[in-house]
Parts: C-alpha cells; sequence; structure tokens
C-alpha cells in the first residue's frame, strides 16, 4: 500500500519541473491524479504517469482563472470520485525587470497567478474536503517569501502572500480536519530557472550554482516532491498552517552578493 492509496489529487504546475515530479511520485503512491497546467506538455506527464502503471487526467488552462480552478476542482470528484490533496504548485517568476522599470501591470499578472491563483485553490478545495471533513492543502512558496535575496520584488511579495494565506486559512479551517501548509523551495533547477542555470553554465561556473547555502549545492524537482508527499500523507497529520523551507538551509541567513547601482 502506497502513502496515498485510494486518495486523488490535483496538482498544478505539472507540465514540468516540480510539479511533474509531485505527479510521478503522488501515483507511484497510489495517488489518482488530476494534472494540471497551461503548457500542452502537461499531457506528457499524464503519459510518465500512465506508463508507470498511475491513473491520471490532464487539465490545460490558467491557474489564476477563477473559473478553471473550479472547474479542475469538479473534474477531480467528477473522474475519481473524491478530493483529498491539492497543490497549487503553478507560479510565474516575471523574470528579472530591474525594480525602477516596474509596472502596475508586471505586478498584478504575477500576484494573480502566484497569490490568487493559490486562493482560488484553496476556496474551492476547501468545500469538498470540509464536507469529508479531511484533506491536505499544499501551497508552493518560496525562500523569497521569507525574507530578501531569492527573487524579485514582485515574486517575493506574491510569494510572502502564500505564506500569510497558508497561515490565515488554516485558522480559517478550523475544526474542520482540513489541513494547509506550505513548501518554500530554494534554488531548485526547473524550467522557471532555467536562465540561471544556462548562464552559469555558458560562463562555466556551474560549480558554483547554489554555493550560498550551507549544503552548497541546487536543488532538484524530485527533492520538493518528496515534501509535498510528506505534507500530503498521513505521516504529516499534526502539521498545519506551516511553511516547510526546502532550500538547503539557504533561508538561515540568506547570504547574497550584493550588486552595485
Amino acid at each position: 500500500m502506497g502513502r496515498l492509496e485510494g486518495r486523488t489529487a490535483v496538482i498544478t504546475g505539472a507540465a514540468s519541473g516540480i510539479g511533474r515530479a509531485a505527479s510521478l511520485i503522488f501515483a507511484h503512491e497510489g495517488a489518482r491524479v488530476v494534472c494540471v497546467d497551461r503548457a500542452d506538455a502537461v499531457a506528457e506527464t499524464v503519459e510518465m504517469v500512465i506508463r508507470a502503471g498511475g491513473k491520471a487526467v490532464a487539465m490545460t488552462g490558467d491557474a489564476g482563472d477563477d473559473a478553471f480552478v473550479k472547474s479542475y476542482i469538479d473534474r477531480a470528484q467528477a473522474e475519481f470520485g473524491s478530493l483529498d490533496i491539492v497543490w497549487a504548485n503553478a507560479g510565474i517568476s516575471g523574470g528579472f525587470t530591474p525594480l525602477h522599470e516596474q509596472t502596475a501591470d508586471y505586478w498584478a499578472e504575477i500576484l494573480r497567478v502566484n497569490l490568487i491563483g493559490a486562493f482560488l485553490a484553496v476556496k474551492y478545495a476547501s468545500v469538498p474536503m470540509i464536507a469529508a471533513g479531511k484533506g491536505a492543502i499544499i501551497c508552493t512558496a518560496s525562500v523569497a517569501g521569507i525574507r530578501s535575496g531569492a527573487g524579485g520584488p514582485a515574486y517575493s511579495a506574491s510569494k510572502a502572500g502564500v505564506v500569510s494565506l497558508v497561515q490565515t486559512a488554516a485558522n480559517e479551517l478550523y475544526g474542520t480536519g482540513v489541513r494547509i501548509n506550505a513548501i518554500a523551495p530554494g534554488l531548485i533547477e526547473t524550467g522557471m530557472t532555467k536562465p540561471i542555470f544556462d548562464g552559469a553554465r555558458a560562463r562555466g561556473n556551474e560549480d558554483k550554482i547554489g554555493q550560498l547555502n550551507p549544503l552548497t549545492r541546487y536543488g532538484v524537482p524530485e527533492e520538493i516532491a518528496r515534501a509535498g508527499l510528506f505534507l500530503a500523507s498521513d505521516d504529516a497529520s499534526y502539521v498545519n498552517g506551516q511553511t516547510l523551507p526546502v532550500d538547503g538551509g539557504l533561508s538561515t541567513s540568506h547570504p547574497v552578493v550584493r550588486r552595485k547601482r
């Protein structure tokens, strides 16, 4: 028996990176997975799950769109008969636009996807979970949302909002049996961080990627997915309203190389 045997999980941002790794690991542990992403490659994730003997379906759409979020919650229940786990993982970084060049629209889009998307997942997932008296919700935050030095201003603010959302939602869900927690990844090699890794490799500095954390290395998506598996499973039955950094120790100090203006 897997740790998630007989449960239904929704994972957003499942076309690649952390979301794909989580889809594969959750399915291996017995979950039936609704894989969600705006990219068509989410279908490839589902194919990988099925080839490995798991059960999954794909949905494409905008994780920050109200109607679409409701639709993936409804699809999970219609397809597999329950909703036990939702991981609101989809997000965007906004790139490296300097602060003085950022606009209100730029901020609004990052907040819409990263924070409002997570809120909508919590809003709609909590309804059937409350009715069932149980459920686990996970949101992807970031060490950038804990303190400065790990992301741009808009991205960091959006992830700080996710940390706060998890804390406040845990109390909004008081007495329901529904748990909600966040994971704060450090530097992980994903599609979002590809420019950082490509740049370092082009300069011959690959061995320096991740050097600022005490483990002196970067992480891989599977390491975040395994942390998510813990939070989704009964092993974390008494963990609620928390943000778990999975960052090699980076958030203990957030050392950063200062750039002169």
